[in-house]
């Protein structure tokens, strides 16, 4: 026990201490005795929040309230006289002091994980103070709307949500419809900050392999819908279609080597040189588009909710049947349960064709159900586009969809042959 009391003693030292190093940094140009707190301070102001938890522990939990007011006390007096003298009011100092105390006294009373993570957190945001300010001056209303907006969906409404489903069926979870409208909302925003700061190009990169790792659907939806408001910008956002799609297919690859591996060998000759294919095409449209490009964007919402909730219904639709599918057609709808799988996305069906090892399925047939999967995925993609974003960027969309089912398509016939 003793020397468990040491050890978290010393973790609220080293809290002191990580605030403290990045305080007195900030600081480091002030002369001694012309700063409220520094290293030291902040370190001895960790070590007396352990402590006086230590203390606490074998008289009265109050205890730390009375020293951390009177903490609180003091520090804001010494700041208060520093902000005065040097005409540069801010609370950020007396905040991180009593940061310091708090996380220290947690770090002993209770986890010393969370006490640490939370210090780094800290020092974290004390130290992109100038960054953090540079960001907010280049945002508008609109773009802090949209976080007030994700953040109320995720932390308010989510909980709020039964997390099973409803019903008969076993299909339909309204907690995770939920989370899938929030992730085609963060997916839009993040596209959008991603354009703002590094540039159309970069930005349409970043936010295509962050669509396809998680659902190049909703990229597709996204990107079209941006090209239908910027109409110059349509081979940049086809080309983000496309990237998205090629990371889709390299996802394919990474779950069945998980689960199944000589599925991956079957598939990786097929689906490796169609990522490849959509990929090159997808990376040679946002190039060739970002020269091309005369105009720039004229952004009128990074947020788009309605839509996001219709693709949400649409998910949720398409997952009610395919429960309906499997309940009521078999295992001979395999293939036909892969082609309706596909309309809204490839992870389910892949997930459960790779865990299905032989002889429960064979490896052909497993393999068949997923490029089934992938084809009409794809298909659905050049629809979504041209449907949400107009027939351009639906064609460019169809364009590069079929020169990589083409490419996967011979590749599969040369070994089936």
């Amino acid at each position: 026990m003793t020397n468990l009391t040491f050890v978290r003693l010393a973790i609220a030292l080293a809290i002191g201490l990580l605030i403290g190093l990045e305080r007195g940094w900030s600081a480091r140009d002030e002369q001694e005795g012309e700063r409220a707190a520094g290293l030291r301070t902040h370190a001895i102001t960790g070590l007396l929040g352990g402590i006086t938890a230590l203390v606490g522990q074998v008289t009265t939990p109050f205890l730390i309230g009375f020293v951390f007011v009177g903490f609180a006390t003091v520090t804001a007096v010494f700041h208060w006289m520093e902000s005065k003298d040097e005409h540069n009011f801010s609370a950020t100092g007396a905040v991180a002091g009593m940061m310091a105390f708090m996380l220290g006294a947690y770090a002993v009373i209770g986890d010393p994980e969370i006490a640490t993570a939370a210090a780094t957190a800290t020092v974290v945001l004390l130290a992109l103070k100038t960054t953090l300010h540079s960001w907010l001056k280049r945002l508008d209303w609109i773009e802090i709307r949209a976080v007030l907006i994700l953040i109320t969906m995720t932390f308010l409404f989510l909980p709020l949500l039964p997390d099973r489903t409803l019903d008969p069926w076993g299909s339909i979870n309204p907690a995770r419809v939920w989370e899938l409208t929030i992730f085609v909302c963060t997916l839009s925003f993040v596209g959008y900050i991603g354009i703002r700061l590094l540039g159309e190009r970069n930005g349409i990169i970043l936010a295509a392999l962050a669509g396809g790792l998680v659902s190049s659907t909703a990229a597709t939806l996204n990107f079209a819908k941006l090209a239908k408001t910027n109409p110059s910008q349509t081979g940049l956002m086809a080309g983000g279609i496309a990237l998205a799609s090629a990371v889709m297919s390299l996802r394919i690859l990474v779950i069945v080597a998980v689960f199944n591996f000589a599925l991956f060998e079957a598939l990786w000759p097929v689906l490796g040189l169609a990522a490849v294919i959509q990929g090159g095409i997808g990376l040679l449209m946002i190039v060739s588009g970002a020269h091309a490009s005369e105009q720039r964007f004229e952004w009128k919402n990074p947020f788009d909710l309605p839509s996001a909730l219709q693709f949400s219904v649409f998910i949720g639709l398409i997952m009610l049947l395919s429960a309906l599918a499997v309940r009521y057609v078999g295992d001979g709808g395999l293939l036909g349960l892969a082609a309706l799988s596909g309309l809204a996305d490839v992870d389910a069906i892949t997930l459960s064709l790779a865990r299905m090892q032989e002889p429960a399925i064979a490896t052909e047939l497993a393999m068949d159900g997923i490029l089934l999967a992938a084809i009409v995925n794809t298909a659905v993609k050049s629809v979504v586009a041209g449907w949400s974003g107009g027939a351009e960027i639906g064609w460019r969309s169809a364009l590069s969809g079929t020169a990589a089912v083409g490419a996967g398509g011979a590749v599969l016939l040369l070994f089936r042959v």
